[in-house]
């Protein structure tokens, strides 16, 4: 890994911007402080020494809302692709390794799911469970289920049907060995692909429903949430909602770059195409 690193500028570049975002969430309270003090007397002021991204229509620190708007979408996002990686990855699994019906009626599942338009999805998933930064993570999971199956299920058949998983089965091994020896690992990159990418998607989706008011609630602070409060401010104040807008953006492309780059440095056709 440290190799590529090395040899792939876009990897390092993307690692960096990715990792620099989520040391600044970990660390929010001591690079921000108090993300919801409000002071009155500083209401709708411009980025200054004192506040260095200004203020918004309460007198709160822009700054320390976005950095806890960062630690509320990477909680809420994590969440929800590693239950969608878990539950749709290992439905696709399994439906190549037994085929038959237990494939058909997985897959025709997923394509219900498919059915449905990303947002109302979640949105109809958000009604039910009442809004909420979990209700949201649900939602998202659930949205991004069959994207996983569907995915992992295409090679998954094609490693099945391979020659060391053919003898492993003709020496006796168990399916869960197969399983957790052969095809996992086998998967790994792939997986790792995947979530990076999803990831970089189920942001814009997390903001989208703080946008709507059915994410987070106040008073934690969300990305979504002060884009929405924002708005209402632009011709007195617009510094809220261009740089909570430029956070979502911030987040969500570095994801997508590393989810990029690590599908360059992991694909073998293409290093041998590079030439790393």
């Amino acid at each position: 890994m440290m190799r590529a690193l090395r040899q792939d500028k876009l990897l390092l570049f993307a690692t960096i911007f990715v990792a620099a975002q989520v040391v600044l969430a970990i660390l929010a309270p001591i690079v921000g402080g108090d993300p919801i003090e409000q002071v009155i007397m500083a209401r709708m002021k411009g980025p200054s020494f004192e506040y260095l991204l200004g203020t918004d229509q309460l007198g709160r620190d822009i700054l320390a809302r976005i950095l806890f708007g960062y630690r509320t979408s990477l909680i809420t996002c994590g969440l929800a692709v590693l239950l969608a990686l878990v539950v749709g990855g290992s439905l696709g699994m399994l439906a190549a390794f037994y085929r038959g019906w237990f494939d058909r009626i997985v897959m025709r599942f997923m394509d219900v799911l498919f059915a449905f338009p990303i947002i109302l999805l979640a949105i109809g998933i958000i009604a039910v469970l009442g809004p909420h930064a979990l209700s949201a993570s649900v939602a998202i999971a659930v949205v991004y289920i069959p994207i996983f199956a569907r995915l992992l299920r295409g090679p998954s058949l094609v490693i099945c049907e391979s020659e060391y998983v053919r003898g492993a089965r003709a020496i006796g091994a168990s399916d869960l060995r197969i399983v957790f020896r052969h095809l996992l690992p086998n998967l790994s990159s792939v997986i790792l692909v995947q979530a990076s990418l999803l990831l970089s998607a189920a942001i814009l989706v997390e903001a989208s429903l703080s946008f709507l008011g059915l994410g987070a609630q106040p008073p934690t602070p969300s990305l979504g949430q002060m884009l929405s409060e924002g708005r209402n401010f632009l011709l007195l104040n617009p510094w809220p909602a261009i740089f909570s807008g430029l956070a979502i953006l911030f987040l969500s492309l570095g994801f997508n770059l590393l989810g990029d780059a690590l599908r360059d440095s992991l694909d073998p056709r293409l290093r041998k195409n590079s030439g790393i």
